[in-house]
């Protein structure tokens, strides 16, 4: 798998890389670390990188237009993302060759060759994996991005995901190309003050079900209010992972410009990915998103997690 994964690099001179919509950043630091790894390797290749900008997450990388993109026949490589409606792109019929390269459990086969590992942490550790088993080259900056996404994912090495390999790899990250944690998480970590805020409102409003569901519903005006915008509730979910009163928290949050409601789901311990399903989102078991038409259908996902967790509370006194 990692040879024929080469091969089609090394074949192909026009490479576009692209991952998953409401990119986070282990799905931007393993495109952009990717897009850096194959340019070090092959110089003389043309790679791209392609998704909508992510203010947020600037300190990645920079992305390019894939609109802008005049290629004849490029390979697509497409990372953290288990299906193809979930690609961060315009039009998946100008490439005649796909490689999937992904973390999350099987949902849809789309890539001409898959490289999925369900049991690593992130898609970055994939890539290290990719990196390990062939002759492409790393260098800092793939370094750095691919540090950061693994501590994205994990959550500073805290999720069930992190393992013995993955504690390893980032060290060797640290060891072998100078990566510097310190001064990666002040890009990572540093926030906003109108951020700060948001979070207050949030706590102050959050809800929690009798089986220990917790949600909150983010329309357009409360984004307005506080100066976010439609990604910053599921981006701030994680804040919310330690809080002892639910072991589900969900947020809900109005995308005016896609029109649509964005949701995410966390987990301490109800497996929710097959909620998140029925619904036509997916994700881990732990760790799931949803994307629906507009409110309507949140107090159907809310009772049927709190069900979820009903039943497991039940079996787990």
């Amino acid at each position: 798998m990692y040879k024929e994964i080469y091969k089609a690099i090394k074949k192909y001179d026009e490479i576009v890389i692209a991952r998953h919509t409401g990119a986070d950043i282990d799905a931007l630091g393993s495109q952009l670390a990717m897009q850096e790894i194959i340019k070090e390797t092959f110089p003389e290749k043309k790679v791209y990188v392609i998704g909508a900008y992510s203010s947020k997450f600037k300190f990645v990388g920079q992305l390019d237009r894939e609109e802008d993109l005049k290629l004849e026949n490029p390979l697509l490589i497409v990372l953290d993302t288990p299906k193809t409606s979930r690609i961060d792109t315009l039009d998946l019929s100008k490439y005649s060759f796909k490689i999937k390269i992904d973390h999350h459990p099987l949902e849809e086969k789309f890539g001409d060759i898959e490289l999925v590992n369900d049991k690593s942490s992130s898609a970055c550790e994939v890539v290290i994996d990719l990196c390990n088993n062939t002759k492409l080259k790393m260098n800092k900056i793939a370094a750095e991005r691919l540090f950061m996404g693994i501590v994205s994912d994990t959550n500073r090495f805290m999720y069930p995901s992190t393992s013995y390999e993955t504690m390893n790899k980032a060290a060797k990250l640290i060891e072998e190309y100078g990566v510097n944690p310190p001064e990666l998480y002040e890009k990572m970590y540093l926030r906003d003050l109108v951020e700060l805020r948001f979070e207050g409102y949030m706590l102050q409003n959050l809800k929690v079900t009798k089986n220990k569901v917790a949600y909150i519903k983010i329309t357009d005006e409360i984004q307005k209010e506080f100066n976010v915008d439609a990604a910053t509730p599921g981006n701030m979910i994680g804040s919310l992972s330690y809080i002892n009163d639910f072991i589900v928290w969900v947020t809900f949050s109005e995308d005016k410009k896609q029109n649509l409601v964005r949701v995410s789901i966390r987990s301490r311990g109800p497996v929710i990915n097959t909620i998140a399903m029925q619904y036509n989102g997916g994700g881990h078991k732990l760790a799931s998103g949803v994307k629906l038409p507009d409110f309507t259908l949140s107090d159907a996902l809310i009772d049927d997690l709190d069900k979820l967790c009903k039943e497991y509370l039940e079996n787990n006194l």
